[in-house]
């Protein structure tokens, strides 16, 4: 899919505002002088897949398409959670999501890769018309005050991690279990919008460019198969057949035998089999 839609004027990066985002990705290379230890490691690992997960299962399968049930004190540590991965709270993350299957790959979609791969990657979280919550697009959980809370103050959660994170390693803990992990999660995060409406397979005819590939599968705990999901985005398991490895579905199933999520809700044979690509 090649660029074919003029950016608008509030669409391109507002530099100044998104410079503690790109010094951001500048501080894992103190890891030169922390050095790295085998604890700062595990712990990158560790917080990667876990805070994919926040991601994943909580922001996405849940908060944007609540694509299962649960309770409200998880439905909170589903949100708290997913503000550790230093993507915004839960309200700004769904709603901008909503607002993506509404109008996917056209002009009025947030992140589209017809607008170039740099904005579907990562130039339109630096834009100013991307800078507040879409309120209207996410009024069900926006009624909830902790949720807002959690929308409004979304730091406690990384510098909790962040500080968890240098108790548990020191610095090397903090610059690689926490920096370094955090840059390697928002660019894994990020492929789902800029690499999965190009590269890949198509199972299914959608109105946009998603495509099926095993290696942002692999990445994200599961959502590279983005043709399943937006064929049915209500899914709580995105990969649809045995083979398509989807570790977040897995790990919701785990959650629902322990009580703690139900109701998953998984694409029926006739949809799995409707409008194939020929």
């Amino acid at each position: 899919m090649t660029a074919s839609l003029r950016l608008h004027d509030d669409e391109r990066p507002n530099w100044r505002t998104s410079t503690p985002f790109l010094l951001f990705h500048l501080l894992p290379l103190l890891a030169f002088a922390t050095g790295v230890s085998v604890e700062a490691i595990v712990l990158c690992v560790g917080s990667y897949v876990v805070r994919m997960f926040f991601i994943t299962a909580g922001y996405h399968r849940y908060f944007a398409h609540r694509s299962f049930r649960t309770s409200r004190p998880v439905q909170f540590l589903l949100a708290l959670g997913g503000t550790t991965a230093v993507q915004k709270g839960p309200l700004w993350w769904a709603g901008h999501h909503r607002a993506h299957h509404r109008h996917a790959d056209t002009d009025a979609d947030v992140h589209t890769p017809l607008k170039g791969f740099w904005h579907s990657h990562v130039g339109w979280i630096l834009a100013d018309r991307h800078s507040g919550t879409d309120v209207d697009g996410i009024r069900d959980f926006a009624r909830l005050r902790e949720l807002r809370f959690l929308d409004r103050f979304d730091w406690i959660g990384p510098w909790a991690l962040g500080i968890a994170s240098f108790v548990v390693a020191g610095w090397s803990g903090l610059v690689v279990g926490f920096f370094l992990s955090t840059v390697l999660l928002w660019h894994g995060t990020f492929l789902v919008n800029s690499l999965a409406h190009v590269f890949g397979r198509r199972r299914y005819v959608t109105r946009d460019g998603s495509r099926n590939s095993a290696l942002i599968a692999a990445v994200t705990l599961g959502e590279g198969w983005h043709n399943n999901h937006h064929h049915f985005p209500k899914s709580a398991r995105q990969g649809f057949f045995w083979w398509e490895v989807d570790p977040s579905w897995y790990a919701l199933r785990l959650l629902a035998a322990l009580g703690l999520v139900h109701d998953l809700r998984t694409p029926s044979r006739e949809v799995v089999l409707a409008r194939r690509v020929t």
